[in-house]
C-alpha cells in the first residue's frame, strides 16, 4: 500500500477555466483531435515560441516518435542522446530503427555536454537530442555548430523547458524539431499530452501526415483535396479535445504559473544556501545567459547514502522527495546498444546523489517552510 504524504512531490492544480472549457468542448460536439481547443493550444505555442507549426500530441513520447519518423532513418543511423534523461528520449528513436549513442552531461547544469557529444559524432549521426534538464537551456549554440558540421539535425526535448530561454530566445525554437510534455508533473498539464514543434516549414506537410495515421486527412479538412487516403507511414497521434481544453486553460495562466514557480524556486535557493554549503550539497545551477522555466529544484547530496537518508528523513515528516533518472546507457536496453559502466561518469555519479524537492503551483508558503525546515535539520555526514 502506498504511503500518503501531507506534502506530495507534485500536485496538479486548477488554474482557472479548465472545467468550463471541458464543458464547452463537450457542448461543441467535437472530442477527438484537432478541435477548437487543440488548435488554440497550437496557435498559442506557435505565437509564443515563434515556430512554423505546433502539433498537439497525446504525449511527449508520441512527439519524439514523430521526430524519429521525420528523420526517415536508415539501417545503421545513429542518434546522440544524453544518458541522464527519460527513457523515451532514446527509446523513441530506437523504436524506429536508430542506434542511440549515449553522451554524458555537464556536472553543473546536468545538460548534454557539447564536448562529449563531439566525441561521439560519426558519419552515421543523423540527429543530436538536447534535453533541457530542470528547465535550464543546454548550450545550444555549441550543439548547433556540432550538428551542422555533422550534417545532422538538432532536436530539442523541451519536456522541462516551456517558456524558458537561452540568450533571450525561447527554448523549443532552436532545433529543427522540438517536443513538449504536458504530463501532470509538468508546469502546464492536460493530465497527459505533448506537442511537436516544427521550426521549419519543410517538415510541416509530412508531419501532418505521419500524425494522421499516414493519411492526408488534414489536407482534406482544409479543402485542399476532395478525399483523403493512405499516403505514408504514420500512426494515430492526436490528443483528445478534453486534454486540450484542460491544457489551454493552463497555458492561459502561464504568466502567473511561471511567476509562482520562480518565487518558490528562489525561496528554496535563498533559504537552503547556507545549509547546502555547510553540508557539501550542490544546489541547481542557472548560467547567466539562461532564463529557467523553473521546472525542478534538485539537490546533489555528497553520496547515495546521504541522498537516501534525506528521502527517508523527509518521508517520516510526511514530505515526498524523489530521485530522478537512472543512466540510460546502463539500463538493460542501453547495454544492448553498447552501453558500459564508465561510459558516462557524470550521469552515473549524479543519478546516485540527486533528490528533487516538492515544487508545484499550489505549494503554500507554510508547506514550503515546512520542507525547508525539515531539510535544514538533516545532516549529510
Amino acid at each position: 500500500m502506498r504511503r500518503r504524504y501531507r506534502i506530495p512531490f507534485n500536485r496538479p492544480t486548477l488554474l482557472g477555466n479548465e472545467i468550463e472549457y471541458i464543458r464547452e468542448a463537450v457542448a461543441r460536439g467535437h472530442l477527438s483531435g484537432d478541435g477548437h481547443f487543440s488548435l488554440r493550444c497550437a496557435e498559442l505555442l506557435e505565437r509564443e515560441l515563434g515556430v512554423a507549426r505546433a502539433l498537439i500530441t497525446p504525449s511527449c513520447t508520441h512527439a519524439l516518435e514523430l521526430c524519429a519518423l521525420l528523420l526517415a532513418l536508415e539501417p545503421g543511423a545513429e542518434v546522440i542522446v544524453p544518458s541522464f534523461a527519460f527513457v523515451t528520449t532514446a527509446g523513441a528513436f530506437a523504436l524506429h530503427g536508430a542506434t542511440p549513442v549515449f553522451a554524458d552531461v555537464r556536472p553543473d547544469t546536468l545538460n548534454l555536454d557539447p564536448a562529449r557529444v563531439a566525441e561521439r559524432v560519426s558519419q552515421r549521426t543523423r540527429a543530436i537530442v538536447a534535453l533541457h534538464y530542470a528547465g535550464v537551456g543546454c548550450e545550444l549554440e555549441e550543439l548547433e555548430r556540432i550538428a551542422e558540421r555533422a550534417g545532422a539535425l538538432l532536436i530539442e526535448d523541451n519536456a522541462h523547458g516551456l517558456f524558458g530561454r537561452y540568450r533571450g530566445r525561447p527554448l523549443g525554437s532552436f532545433g529543427a524539431l522540438a517536443t513538449q510534455s504536458f504530463h501532470e508533473t509538468k508546469n502546464f498539464t492536460g493530465g497527459e499530452g505533448g506537442a511537436l514543434l516544427l521550426r521549419e516549414q519543410r517538415f510541416v506537410a509530412r508531419a501532418e501526415i505521419l500524425r494522421e495515421k499516414g493519411t492526408d486527412r488534414s489536407r482534406f479538412f482544409r479543402g485542399e483535396v476532395d478525399k483523403y487516403t493512405w499516403v505514408d507511414h504514420g500512426s494515430s497521434q492526436l490528443a483528445s479535445e478534453l486534454v486540450s481544453a484542460f491544457l489551454y486553460a493552463q497555458l492561459e495562466a502561464r504568466a502567473a504559473v511561471q511567476t509562482q514557480r520562480a518565487r518558490l524556486w528562489s525561496r528554496y535557493r535563498r533559504e537552503l544556501k547556507d545549509w547546502a554549503r555547510d553540508e557539501g550539497v550542490a544546489l541547481p545551477c542557472i548560467p547567466a545567459h539562461c532564463e529557467s522555466a523553473y521546472h525542478l529544484f534538485q539537490l546533489l547530496l555528497p553520496n547515495r547514502r546521504a541522498r537516501d537518508r534525506l528521502i527517508d528523513h523527509l518521508a517520516l515528516r510526511g514530505i515526498l522527495a524523489v530521485f530522478h533518472y537512472q543512466p540510460l546507457h546502463l539500463s538493460p536496453m542501453g547495454q544492448r546498444f553498447g552501453g558500459r559502466p564508465g561510459d558516462c561518469p557524470v550521469s552515473e555519479d549524479v543519478s546516485q546523489r540527486l533528490l528533487r524537492l516538492p515544487l508545484y503551483h499550489a505549494l503554500s508558503d507554510a508547506e514550503q517552510a515546512e520542507v525547508i525546515d525539515a531539510v535544514r535539520q538533516f545532516r549529510a555526514t
